[in-house]
């Protein structure tokens, strides 16, 4: 079995999801944006395709990962820290993988990115202001208050603000659930 307890998905799941955030991926770093058609047409295969497979019970799983990644990705996007196309994808992510598979996709995706939002901060001579940022961030939050309200460079709008493709992010927490759930 998996270091995570997890069958693999099925091919016909996966195969599907990978080659979703792989093109989400590189549109994300070619034109800094994930197309709405790729998302949607995401979601659409998740239902389909799982229903397909699990009938009803397969329709709840797509449901049910699809809110997940909702509930969890709407707010960051609310608050100004990530795009609309990644909250889209992540929902289509949610769809084809499932609740269960995709918190943890989730986890590698946001360790990832985290990851790579240093190294970027580094390369552009900005850690220090990167985590005095993300402990303002903290703070703001703690208190209710919106943080790009105070610090507009914390809105990802911004001209100043430091950008990541997550798209990429997401495509690396597929990869790594993907090959974690193989390993035999």
């Amino acid at each position: 079995m998996n270091p995570l307890q997890f069958p693999p998905l099925p091919w016909s799941l996966e195969l599907p999801l990978l080659a979703l955030v792989l093109a989400a991926g590189v549109f994300d770093i070619r034109y800094r944006r994930i197309p709405n058609w790729l998302a949607l047409a995401g979601v659409a295969l998740g239902f389909v395709l799982r229903a397909w497979i699990g009938g009803a019970p397969g329709l709840a799983t797509a449901g049910w990962g699809l809110g997940l990644a909702l509930l969890v990705y709407f707010p960051l996007y609310l608050l100004r820290g990530m795009g609309a196309g990644d909250v889209k994808l992540m929902a289509a992510v949610g769809a084809l993988a499932g609740a269960g598979y995709w918190f943890w996709i989730f986890v590698f995706a946001a360790v990832g990115g985290a990851l790579a939002g240093l190294l970027l901060a580094a390369a552009k001579g900005r850690l220090a202001s990167t985590l005095w940022n993300t402990g303002f961030i903290v703070r703001e939050l703690a208190s209710l208050r919106m943080p790009y309200l105070t610090r507009e460079q914390l809105d990802m709008r911004h001209e100043k603000a430091l950008r990541l493709p997550h798209g990429v992010a997401i495509a690396a927490g597929v990869l790594a659930m993907a090959g974690l759930t193989t390993l035999r």
